[in-house]
């Protein structure tokens, strides 16, 4: 995994996969709290920083109505930030004794929810032994997690220029591991329920390979484009848009977005101007003068507003009015849309099976066009 810098040999453990996959082996992990006696194991998400692991824990614990609670150990300094202090009690049959109250972080509540141990093995390696009893057993000498509650962590790959402490196998035994990786039909999805700027979702799209940078990541990404949403037209500010892509990204990203500005590919529609049109006809004259460079056809340009169009459709609770149904037609049967893909578009809004999609095939050129290809 060394996406990030060449130069290194980047230590991860399990599989290499998208953040929705990390998500399914977290809703297992969850789903087991309800049907299995056992407590879970652990799981560890290993990845490169920035892209995500923390949201999308965060992310899912909400979504499934969990409790979460965050804690960061490679900001414990004494192994009393993990057990708690002790303090001295009068017991009637010992006399005195003494106990440790445990931290004020530390989940009361029975689960269902997530203890998150963000970036563990950036901890010391003092905390980090004192975790394993923790990870082993749901555990410490001092307090127990309560019931239904799922240990996660997140971890920074070893091997390269991170400052992390290796994990010895008895740690890394005590949990399962995955590797997430950025994947960019993933996150558009992501962005586009979570309301990040259109025309950032559009760049991203258009390049993806340069989200993996040392400073570009899809966070600072995500920042970058937090900071333009006051700014209708980019153009018109390019000055302060540099000084803040130079703020929050790698130099030749910058670059790449303001030559995106320039042109105009900022300006795609969005999947609600193009539902929502009352005259569709002016948004297939604004795709045809956007998508046309002289006597070249961007065909990247398209594949991103079919992935944004298709990623919207999949991601709204309701289903098309007639006249936004009826744009969805029209935008499919473009001249200027390549066959392939037609086809891919209206394969993947049909495999959702809902009825206001289904009705794709009543449309004789795609459902001619479906049907060939099953």
């Amino acid at each position: 995994m060394a996406e990030n810098n060449p130069s290194y040999s980047y230590i991860t453990y399990g599989a290499r996969v998208s953040a929705e996959s990390v998500t399914k082996l977290l809703d297992h992990a969850l789903d087991s709290l309800t049907h299995g006696a056992e407590r879970p194991t652990p799981v560890c998400i290993w990845g490169l920083h920035g892209i995500g692991k923390t949201e999308l824990v965060r992310d899912l614990a909400q979504a499934r109505g969990c409790a979460f609670v965050y804690i960061a150990p490679a900001q414990f300094e004494e192994m009393g930030d993990l057990l708690g202090m002790p303090q001295i009690s009068r017991d009637p049959a010992k006399g005195e004794v003494t106990r440790f109250v445990a931290p004020e972080w530390v989940p009361r509540q029975t689960g269902p929810g997530i203890l998150l141990l963000d970036d563990v093995n950036r901890a010391d390696d003092r905390i980090l032994r004192g975790i394993m009893q923790l990870l082993q057993n749901y555990e410490l000498v001092s307090w127990t997690l309560p019931q239904r509650w799922l240990i996660v962590c997140t971890a920074n790959p070893d091997g390269g220029d991170y400052s992390v402490t290796t994990l010895d196998e008895a740690m890394l035994t005590r949990m399962l591991h995955v590797t997430m990786e950025f994947d960019v039909q993933a996150w558009a999805r992501w962005a586009e329920r979570t309301g990040v700027d259109a025309r950032g979702i559009n760049f991203v799209l258009a390049y993806p390979e340069l989200v993996n940078g040392r400073r570009t990541t899809p966070r600072s990404l995500v920042q970058f484009f937090n900071s333009l949403e006051m700014l209708n037209d980019l153009r018109e500010h390019l000055g302060l848009v540099r000084l803040l892509g130079d703020a929050a990204l790698d130099a030749e990203t910058t670059q790449a977005f303001l030559a995106f500005v320039n042109l105009k590919l900022d300006l795609l529609p969005t999947p609600e101007e193009i539902l929502e049109t009352p005259d569709f006809d002016l948004i297939a004259g604004r795709l045809h003068r956007l998508v046309h460079e002289g006597d070249t056809k961007r065909l990247d340009m398209l594949s991103v507003i079919v992935t944004r169009l298709n990623n919207y459709l999949l991601a709204r609770p309701s289903e098309l009015s007639d006249q936004e149904f009826n744009n969805l037609q029209r935008f499919l049967l473009l001249d200027l849309l390549p066959n392939d893909l037609r086809l891919a578009m209206a394969q993947e809004l049909t495999r959702s099976k809902r009825p206001g999609l289904m009705k794709l095939y009543a449309v004789p050129e795609v459902g001619q066009l479906l049907l060939k290809k099953m």
